[in-house]
């Protein structure tokens, strides 16, 4: 599960639980269940307007309790870990700072790549496969968990199977092997999508066209005070520039 998939559901659920207890609050607040004539069950909170969020018999009755404060305790040291977890998970960089190659040159050398300048690589050699007009890639994961983050735009019209095809030929396998990969495919997200085809002119959309590139302006008599210029238009048939008053 990615991390944009945890952010979501994590959101949705904190939403959902604001969104119950509010609803709950704005209930008791207003009194709406004694206006709908509805006799909520006893456990139910704030069923009136003068009823607290916790009443003291709630407040008070594990207090005598030796588990209660070490609960509470841990309780809140659990959430506060969990927020602490949650939080480093979003500074985290997705993408591999450094990539170790395998040495070519002999023992004891070690080779690193910036992943950017991988991801970079990648998307300009899928921008020069055919009916490709944009890429964006991605390099995620480290280790023997990276994987490759790709969005394609092809132009209308364009095969998609021919287009992924292409990809994982070329830019994707080269990938793999400059991170020593040899004869394996790298895990791919691919994403393809095709540019719709212009939509068709209206013969009358195509004559104001005409007549608005006809159009030039044109300059008022030398030595004049007047600031103003006319519009001039060049009629198709004659070619002839003549002022429109």
């Amino acid at each position: 599960m990615s991390r944009a998939t945890v952010n979501r559901l994590l959101l949705g659920l904190i939403g959902v639980l604001l969104v119950l207890g509010a609803l709950l609050v704005l209930a008791g607040g207003l009194d709406v269940y004694r206006h709908l004539g509805v006799t909520p069950p006893g456990w139910w909170p704030l069923t009136s307007p003068h009823q607290p969020v916790l009443s003291t018999a709630s407040r008070t009755r594990w207090r005598d309790r030796g588990w209660w404060w070490p609960a509470v305790v841990a309780g809140l040291a659990a959430l506060v870990l969990l927020a602490l977890w949650w939080l480093l998970a979003q500074l985290r960089r997705p993408t591999p700072t450094e990539l170790e190659l395998p040495a070519v040159a002999g023992p004891g050398l070690r080779v690193r790549l910036r992943g950017t300048a991988l991801a970079e690589a990648v998307q300009g050699a899928s921008l020069g496969l055919p009916e490709v007009t944009a890429a964006r890639v991605l390099l995620l994961g480290r280790g023997r968990r990276l994987r490759l983050q790709a969005i394609l735009l092809l132009e209308p019209g364009a095969g998609v199977a021919a287009a992924v095809e292409a990809f994982r030929a070329g830019p994707a396998a080269h990938a793999a092997a400059a991170v020593g990969r040899t004869g394996e495919q790298l895990p791919l997200d691919l994403r393809v999508q095709v540019a719709r085809s212009p939509a068709p002119q209206h013969p009358r959309q195509q004559r104001r066209r005409a007549r608005r590139a006809a159009r030039v302006s044109c300059p008022g008599p030398p030595g004049g005070r007047s600031s103003r210029q006319k519009v001039c238009r060049a009629p198709p048939s004659t070619g002839i520039i003549r002022p429109v008053r």
